[in-house]
C-alpha cells in the first residue's frame, strides 16, 4: 500500500493508540514512553474502556527514567473513535475482549504485559510489580520501534 504522503515528501508521523482497561497504569507508560523516546516519529494517544486517573506509581517509576506523565490525561477510549489511527494496540486481556479491532484503526493487534497482582494495595511486591511493567513495556516498544518492527508497517 502506498502513502502518498511519503512520496511527496511531506512529515507524517504514525499515529498509534494504547488502549487498557483504566487507562491508568500500562497504556500510561506505553504513551509517554514512546512519545518521549521517538515522538519525532510516532504521534502517540492512550484510552481505555473504563478510564480512572493515572496511577501515582505509574508517574512515580517514569519521572525515575527522567520522564514525567503527571500531566496526561486518561481518556475514554470513544474519544478515539472518530480519529485516522494507523496502529491500535490493547496492552490487557480484557481490553482486547473489549476492543479486539479498533473502528477507524488501519491495524490493531494486542500485546499482553505483566499484570500487577493489587495495584491498589502497597506491599512488598508493589513496586518492584510497577518497575517490572515499565521496563517490559519499554523493551517491548524499542524492540517495534526499529525499522521493520510492529510500529513500521505503512
Amino acid at each position: 500500500m502506498s502513502n502518498p504522503c511519503l512520496e511527496t515528501g511531506a512529515i507524517v508521523r504514525i499515529r498509534i493508540l494504547f488502549i487498557s482497561t483504566d487507562n491508568a497504569i500500562r497504556s500510561q507508560i506505553a504513551e509517554g514512553y514512546l512519545r518521549f523516546q521517538y515522538g519525532d516519529i510516532f504521534e502517540v494517544y492512550s484510552a481505555g474502556i473504563r478510564p480512572l486517573t493515572v496511577h501515582p506509581m505509574a508517574v512515580e517509576v517514569m519521572q525515575e527514567i527522567g520522564i514525567d506523565i503527571s500531566r496526561q490525561q486518561s481518556d475514554d477510549i470513544f474519544m478515539y473513535l472518530d480519529k485516522n489511527i494507523d496502529l491500535a494496540v490493547s496492552l490487557c486481556e480484557k481490553a482486547s475482549y473489549a476492543c479486539p479491532v479498533f473502528p477507524g484503526a488501519r491495524k490493531t493487534v494486542h500485546q499482553e504485559f505483566f499484570y500487577i497482582t493489587c495495584p491498589q494495595e502497597k506491599n512488598d511486591n508493589y513496586r518492584k510489580e510497577f518497575l517490572l511493567l515499565r521496563d517490559e513495556i519499554i523493551s517491548w516498544i524499542d524492540e517495534n520501534a526499529k525499522t521493520g518492527g510492529l510500529f513500521h508497517f505503512l
